[in-house]
């Protein structure tokens, strides 16, 4: 196929599209583990060989086809001793997933997380895009146990086989916490996927709700989950700090344990006893002085109603010559102010 490319890069296309058609290749799109091959078919320094990337990239920019030189695998076979640092993380990162709980409650959503997290990283990928990761980015590789990762920049990349040496599975890890998203997407509830998990066989108690999960939804991949289990109500994407902390504390051997918080206990009320009550033994004869105390009293005040009105009567008089006396003294000042 020709490609309109500068005269000067023409050889280098040459040599690429007859090493593709040769070995029974696309040229144009091409796969970046076509371009790993090529590379390793056709040694020279690292200017020629990134140069050779450049112009391959450059012919599918012209035909907008995703360029196979932004692969992390490409960088990796650029750089021998990157290339080796990434072996070595991603059979750590293998050990560190393959002892991950798989039941507890909230200690198995965690894991579920991390072990994503921590399979992700494994590729070489930043931080930055790790987080910024949708769940349309991820897919699961048709033909090996792998996932195949693409960023927002046209970056793509495939999980390392060294993971398998581990036995540990990406796919596996992959659709564990895509179940998680499913039973939410289905059952938007904490308690409910906290008592689902706490009801596990094998790892396998969520498996019918990733029917319920959307591959292509646009959703961010990661979200941050508290020590109760809840994750926001609205898809929150973690940050590249948090996501370099996770993986940092899992090397380290530091993670949290994520056990459930226990209900603050409360202290039980002191089983005090009620004083006994006296016994009070009473007169035989109370009923009788009782009622004549009664009768005593009513005859006493017998005549309280008539007390009343006389003292009434009295106040009634008494006010009258007060009246009187005002009216008088009031009369005489007027009297002798006429004079």
């Amino acid at each position: 196929m020709n490609v309109q490319l500068p005269q000067r890069d023409q050889h280098i296309w040459s040599l690429f599209a007859d090493w593709c058609t040769a070995h029974e290749r696309s040229a144009l799109a091409a796969s970046s583990e076509s371009l790993v091959r090529f590379l390793r078919a056709h040694p020279a320094t690292l200017a020629t060989q990134r140069r050779r990337i450049v112009v391959i990239d450059a012919a599918h920019h012209r035909y907008s086809l995703p360029p196979p030189g932004r692969a992390e695998t490409v960088r990796a076979a650029l750089d021998a001793a990157r290339a080796e640092r990434l072996r070595n993380l991603a059979a750590s990162i293998g050990e560190i997933i393959g002892r991950l709980p798989e039941s507890g409650w909230p200690t198995v959503l965690f894991a579920r997380r991390d072990a994503l997290i921590l399979t992700l990283a494994s590729t070489g990928l930043p931080y930055a895009q790790i987080a910024a990761l949708r769940v349309a980015d991820v897919t699961a590789h048709r033909g090996i146990d792998a996932l195949r990762v693409e960023t927002g920049n046209n970056v793509h990349t495939d999980t390392s086989p060294e993971l398998a040496g581990a036995e540990v599975s990406p796919k596996r890890v992959y659709q564990r916490w895509c179940e998680v998203l499913g039973y939410h997407e289905r059952h938007p509830s904490t308690r409910m996927l906290a008592d689902a998990l706490g009801e596990a066989v094998g790892g396998t108690e969520l498996t019918e709700y990733a029917r319920n999960f959307d591959p292509a939804d646009q959703q961010p991949l990661l979200s941050p989950i508290d020590r109760w289990g809840h994750t926001p109500l609205v898809a929150t994407p973690l940050t590249a700090r948090a996501i370099a902390d996770i993986v940092r504390m899992h090397l380290d051997g530091r993670a949290p344990t994520h056990l459930q918080p226990t209900a603050r206990s409360q202290q039980p009320e002191p089983n005090v006893t009620p004083d006994p009550v006296p016994r009070v033994v009473l007169d035989p004869g109370y009923y009788e002085r009782g009622t004549l105390a009664r009768r005593h009293a009513h005859v006493l005040l017998d005549d309280v109603d008539s007390v009343l009105a006389d003292v009434e009567t009295r106040a009634d008089s008494l006010l009258e010559a007060l009246i009187d006396s005002l009216e008088s003294e009031t009369t005489g000042v007027s009297t002798d102010t006429v004079e």
